[in-house]
């Protein structure tokens, strides 16, 4: 561990999660401002195998980041535009009554064609997969009663799958290429992806870490942790899905976070400038009840604002996003700290939003910054009966 803190707190409710049976392992990595606080690992990436900082386990949702950094970066450079519609860039989404839906309504999950969330292929090749899910999606209905922009409800990942796709059209370059060019190299995040070439996969064999469901030893239903080590074959991990197929190690994932909370730029290497950082973070959806989630939730362009799981501590300016059941990354540009904390079990949701709202609310007393003073804000946690995000 490199840091100048020892984070008692936050390690001691990461611990409490392994002693419990929530997780295994987790790896965590803080920066506040220019200062590395915390890049560490603990427990097992899976039984006998110890965790490490170079660990690659799936980011489910947390890959949703990067999809709006993507965009973001198109929308800069005048390739998209956030509030055309969508069939602008991809003509064949507006069948089914979609035809209306922006860049907007997908980046803040009020697009209402939660359906296409259930589409799937069982393509070999990852492009030919990509290609499928697409052509599904686009064939999608939209949700009954539904009224874009008034009503909100995540979408688990076909929205980001689209965006992908107006990225690939407007830039060229298929999705895994252009982020990984315009935006993981860049940023000396040589071992994140979304979508890993099966012989890179290979290469990396026991560093992709496994994730695991741990739900059945939380309820005490099963005495061991279920493997999805399936998802660690190569040719799964090789599947590009801008909302939930990515992998790399915290310390690297952070270095996005530390970008934007330094408005676009790090390290000598602007990625965004500092008004498309700000317009990306704000509050682009407010006060409105989510359908998946079980409750109001503010969303920025591609970013959960404030969110219960990134503690009662942080400030409302806080962005970031989570992944199902197992991660959070988050800025906080009023205190200038970047962080990732990923564990690799899955416990079901409330036990997961619970568990994390402690380790987050436990970060900002170990770093000594509280928005609302020491007993923080209450904020509300997405119910148990929700989808995975």
């Amino acid at each position: 561990m490199a840091a100048n803190t020892e984070l008692e707190r936050t390690l001691a409710e990461i611990e409490a999660g392994r002693a419990a049976g929530m997780h295994l392992g987790a790896q965590l990595a803080v920066w506040r401002d220019d200062e590395l606080i915390a890049d560490v690992a603990v427990g097992e990436a899976r039984p006998g195998t110890p965790m490490t900082t170079e660990q690659m386990i799936i980011w489910w949702s947390m890959t949703k980041a990067s999809t709006a950094v993507a965009t973001a970066l198109c929308w800069e450079r005048g390739l998209l535009d956030v509030e055309a519609p969508v069939t602008v860039y991809v003509p064949e989404f507006g069948k089914h009554g979609k035809d209306a839906l922006t860049l907007r309504h997908l980046l803040t999950h009020t697009g209402g064609f939660t359906p296409a969330d259930r589409v799937q292929s069982n393509a070999l090749d990852p492009d030919e997969w990509w290609d499928d899910v697409v052509r599904a999606i686009c064939e999608s209905p939209t949700d009954d009663g539904w009224v874009p922009g008034r009503d909100a409800g995540y979408h688990l990942w076909c929205s980001m799958q689209i965006l992908g796709e107006c990225v690939q059209r407007v830039s060229g370059r298929r999705y895994p290429e252009f982020v990984r060019d315009e935006i993981f190299l860049p940023l000396g995040m040589d071992d994140c992806w979304v979508g890993m070439p099966i012989d890179v996969a290979e290469r990396y064999g026991d560093r992709l870490g496994t994730m695991f469901n741990t739900e059945g030893v939380v309820n005490g239903t099963e005495e061991e942790p279920r493997s999805l080590a399936l998802l660690d074959q190569p040719a799964v991990v090789s599947r590009s899905m801008p909302g939930g197929y990515g992998r790399g190690p915290m310390n690297q994932l952070v270095r996005m976070y530390r970008m934007l909370v330094r408005g676009g730029e790090l390290d000598g290497v602007r990625i965004l400038r500092p008004q498309t950082v700000a317009a990306a973070s704000a509050r682009h959806r407010t006060g409105i009840h989510d359908r998946t989630f079980g409750v109001v939730m503010d969303w920025g362009l591609g970013f959960n604002i404030d969110g219960g799981s990134m503690g009662r501590h942080c400030s409302p300016r806080t962005f970031g996003h989570g992944g199902a059941q197992s991660s959070v990354a988050f800025a906080d540009p009023e205190f200038g700290i970047a962080a990732a904390i990923q564990v690799n079990g899955m416990p079901g949701n409330e036990a997961h939003y619970k568990r994390f709202a402690r380790i987050c609310t436990a970060l900002y007393d170990d770093l000594g910054v509280h928005w609302a003073g020491p007993e923080g804000r209450d904020k509300p946690l997405p119910g148990a009966g929700m989808a995975s995000a």
